[in-house]
């Protein structure tokens, strides 16, 4: 149980994220289950309802019997450091209004994990994966429109989401496409010429009215193509192609930005063209080795006299 003031405190802060953050409708949700988990058990851990008193005098004890019972309902590590990101984050926020001493919360360290490396596709097998994409379907739209979406992926880097959200006022593609990240970011990602002549080919092919407000892409019936739908197209091609269970859609945006980065691109380039807030994220992306990473930055911030 939690007080209704700190409930009300719970959803300015949601409002917060939300509105000066740019934080997604989805973030928001996780926010709110972490909060309110960890508000639940401080309340059993208590015996009390939790309010803007009790919370503030959480202890270090309190956190690690909190991390304890995490970790022993079986929640893994990688979940159990977002939800101790969420809490810290609430905890900075709400000290700095009601003026109490944070320390205890916010010097409560994470759980190691070994975070999980993209894996992209080699050069060749995603060419055969636009290629094959497009053999696949019996309707000649539907296979245009699925090497379309396919080929904004690979060769603009987009997220399989920001695809999926163009509208009919988006095409025809000129040089640069103005996408809508996560938080509501925007970013200019330049288009390929191969990627123009794919959008073009499916939108002159669809039987549908692509109005300027309407998806771009559409289902069977007209409806807004779901992602689902090109997780089993590009599932149907790895299995054709015999490629391993990882090369998935978001496999093609690593492989976008690994072949840039292999090209001789910029890494801080690429972080923008894909729409990373941290350059880490970019790093982990293109499969850089430290050695490469350095490289680059010896490049763009080379080291003066002895």
């Amino acid at each position: 149980m939690i007080s209704q003031a700190l409930s009300d405190t719970l959803a300015r802060w949601l409002d917060h994220q939300r509105a000066l953050k740019g934080a997604s409708d989805n973030t928001i949700a996780a926010y709110q289950r972490d909060l309110l988990s960890f508000l639940a058990f401080m309340s059993r851990h208590h015996g009390e309802a939790q309010g803007l008193g009790p919370i503030a005098r959480i202890t270090t004890s309190d956190m690690r019997a909190w991390m304890a019972h995490e970790r022993g309902r079986g929640v893994a590590a990688r979940s159990l450091a977002r939800s101790l990101s969420a809490v810290k984050s609430f905890y900075r926020w709400l000290a700095e209004r009601e003026g109490f001493e944070p320390t205890a919360v916010l010097a409560t360290r994470a759980p190691r994990f070994r975070a999980k490396l993209p894996r992209p596709l080699a050069e060749d097998a995603a060419q055969k994966m636009l290629d094959q994409v497009e053999l696949q379907a019996a309707d000649p739209w539907i296979a245009a429109r699925d090497a379309a979406v396919v080929t904004l992926l690979y060769g603009c880097g987009l997220r399989i989401s920001e695809a999926l959200g163009l509208t009919g006022r988006d095409t025809p593609l000129g040089q640069t496409l103005r996408i809508r990240g996560k938080g509501g970011k925007e970013r200019l990602v330049p288009t390929l010429p191969t990627a123009r002549d794919a959008v073009a080919a499916y939108s002159a092919a669809c039987p549908h009215d692509l109005a300027p407000d309407a998806p771009l892409f559409r289902g069977v019936r007209g409806g807004a193509l779901s992602a689902r739908a090109i997780q089993k197209v590009t599932e149907q091609a790895r299995l054709q192609l015999g490629l391993p269970a990882t090369a998935t859609p978001h496999a093609l945006r690593h492989s976008f930005a690994t072949h840039l980065l292999n090209a001789g691109g910029d890494l801080r380039a690429i972080q923008e063209l894909l729409g990373h807030a941290s350059l880490s994220t970019t790093q982990a992306y293109t499969a850089v080795d430290t050695a490469r990473l350095m490289e680059v930055y010896d490049r763009a911030h080379p080291r003066s006299g002895g």
